[in-house]
């Protein structure tokens, strides 16, 4: 074994005896915790309004907040709701996924992303595309990558929607089976979190409006 692989460095000696850094870590998680069951709970007294203009599956799953250590390194809190999750999107084969994400990401931010594919992604482009305007001056974020499990919004996974012209706009929402437009907020405003994201998720609830019912 590579002895020089296992030792510390100075700056790791310093902080693995520093019991404060996780202590306060800790503590910030479940603060990150505590903003995201509000937001639960402000999502859930919205939809009870809206429960005949959304698919009734979507709604069955009960809220659920996720929590990891490493997506990319660092720990993350995911809150889900609504979700209605299928199998992945595969090549000639449909799948269904609804569901609105709201991520803490330890030294990024807050995100809400609305995910949609298979019958829900077919049934909404109609109505993203319409709401062009809307989320071009609101700051949204369109995903552009191939795969729909990224969640970091560098240039290769999220494009900002004001950088599209309507028709470069509804070509990307058409070309991927899954479709994802997201919103986030730096961690500056943290005080701010749940009153900006349950505004967006009211907006994101708003889309399916336009739709015709089902």
């Amino acid at each position: 074994m590579n002895m020089a692989k296992i030792r510390l460095s100075k700056k790791e000696q310093r902080l693995v005896q520093n019991t404060d850094l996780i202590l306060t870590k800790n503590q910030i998680i479940s603060k990150a915790r505590l903003l995201l069951e509000q937001l639960q709970q402000d999502f859930i007294s919205h939809l009870k309004g809206h429960y005949q203009k959304l698919p009734a599956e979507i709604l069955k799953p009960t809220p659920k907040i996720s929590k990891g250590e490493n997506y990319l390194g660092l720990p993350y809190l995911i809150l889900d709701y609504p979700r209605y999750f299928g199998k992945e999107c595969l090549p000639k084969e449909e799948t269904n996924i609804f569901a609105i994400r709201t991520m803490f990401w330890w030294g990024h931010f807050f995100s809400i992303t609305l995910h949609l594919s298979g019958s829900y992604k077919k049934n909404f482009e109609h109505a993203i595309t319409a709401f062009f305007p809307t989320l071009k001056k609101e700051n949204y974020f369109l995903g552009i990558n191939d795969t729909e499990w990224e969640h970091h919004f560098d240039k290769n996974n999220y494009k900002k929607i004001n950088t599209f012209t309507k028709t470069s706009f509804k070509r990307q929402v058409i070309k991927n089976c899954f479709l994802k437009i997201a919103y986030k907020l730096p961690l500056t405003q943290w005080d701010e979190v749940n009153e900006k994201l349950f505004d967006e998720f009211k907006l994101l609830i708003e889309l399916r409006h336009q739709l015709p019912s089902r």
